[in-house]
């Protein structure tokens, strides 16, 4: 009597379905403990300033530097597009897709604004001869103002990106998720902003 051998099942090494989660939780919990991180570095980085804002070094200081007028338009352009954003999350949970890009597509050239007059200002200063290597005072000025820009920029790139996804997506729950983390960190960076036009822009022309 002959027996015919079964072939084996074939081994799955993928899910066919994720595993149910409790929708954004350990997401935002996570980007809280990111923008907690985040804080502390521009809190050293404030420190750092406070400690060198007044080595300048027989250079220009801040009341020779700054423009208070340009520096009120760049940071009316932030302070609007943190605004443009909030637009941008009602009709996100109005589930008006049409609208909600075109709120992120303002908000981001809002925020391409401020980093076209911020690197401007740069150039302007380092034309000058008042590059971050001149003095304390214009190295803490640099890194402060230069990792906010930089996260400015990350930002709008993240933007873009997440108009790509609900263009293709929709407003499925993971994309307005995403959208709602990047609302905390834009309006993160606006807080940060009026603590930078604050303690460097006002008070150095005042003092």
């Amino acid at each position: 009597m002959s027996t015919t051998a079964t072939p084996l099942a074939p081994t799955a090494f993928y899910l066919v379905e994720e595993e149910h989660h409790a929708p954004g939780g350990f997401t935002h919990l996570g980007f809280w403990i990111y923008l907690m991180s985040d804080t502390l570095i521009f809190a050293v980085l404030f420190a750092t300033y406070g400690v060198l804002g007044a080595s300048l070094a027989g250079g220009p200081g801040p009341r020779d530097l700054f423009d208070l007028s340009l520096v009120g338009l760049n940071t009316t352009f932030l302070l609007i597009s943190s605004i443009t954003y909030g637009f941008a999350m009602l009709a996100v949970y109005a589930k008006d897709q049409k609208k909600a890009l075109q709120w992120l597509a303002i908000t981001g050239a809002f925020g391409a604004a401020f980093i076209a007059v911020e690197l401007y200002e740069f150039a302007h200063m380092i034309h000058e001869g008042a590059g971050p290597q001149r003095s304390g005072f214009l190295s803490a000025f640099f890194a402060l103002v230069g990792t906010h820009g930089l996260h400015v920029t990350f930002g709008i790139v993240w933007l873009v990106t997440l108009m790509a996804q609900v263009r293709k997506g929709g407003l499925v729950a993971a994309n307005v998720r995403r959208l709602t983390c990047l609302s905390l960190f834009w309006h993160f960076l606006d807080l940060v902003w009026i603590g930078v036009f604050t303690f460097v822009y006002l008070l150095g022309v005042l003092r």
